[in-house]
């Protein structure tokens, strides 16, 4: 009968599976991050570079720096986006519209020019084009 004690060979903690979560996770926080916060970007609206061309089966909507609506230059009474959807429908089943041109002030508040491009998609336009001037070289 053998009473002497076993030898253990001692315990190793293997490094490879640590290296690889870690770069895991390195991995998911890169990926996951947020670089640039777009609150400070100082923008100046609207300008462009390029002029597009003009397109004769489009339908042009004003919005003036106040907020109030002008389709095809007759004034809308209503700025809600259901008023606007159902001027724009009639407009669409007169017409044969594909493109819709929303032309807004540079002082236009930002959720005037969201009503009109809600409108456009719930009246059926996927198409549609913002105007701007050209800008000085």
């Amino acid at each position: 009968m053998n009473l002497r004690p076993r030898r253990r060979e001692p315990l190793e903690l293997g490094l490879t599976p640590l290296i690889d979560v870690v770069f895991l996770l390195l991995i998911f926080f890169m990926v996951t991050t947020t670089f640039r916060k777009e609150a400070e970007f100082d923008i100046t609206l609207p300008e462009a570079s390029q002029t597009p061309a003009e397109q004769s089966d489009q339908l042009t909507v004003h919005v003036d720096a106040s907020g109030r609506y002008r389709l095809n230059e007759q004034s809308l009474p209503g700025t809600s986006v259901a008023a606007l959807r159902a001027y724009l429908e009639a407009a669409i089943t007169d017409q044969d519209i594909t493109v819709l041109t929303i032309r807004a002030d540079a002082q236009t508040p930002h959720q005037a020019v969201i009503r009109v491009m809600d409108a456009a998609g719930q009246a059926g336009l996927q198409r549609i084009a913002i105007a701007t001037t050209q800008a000085d070289q």
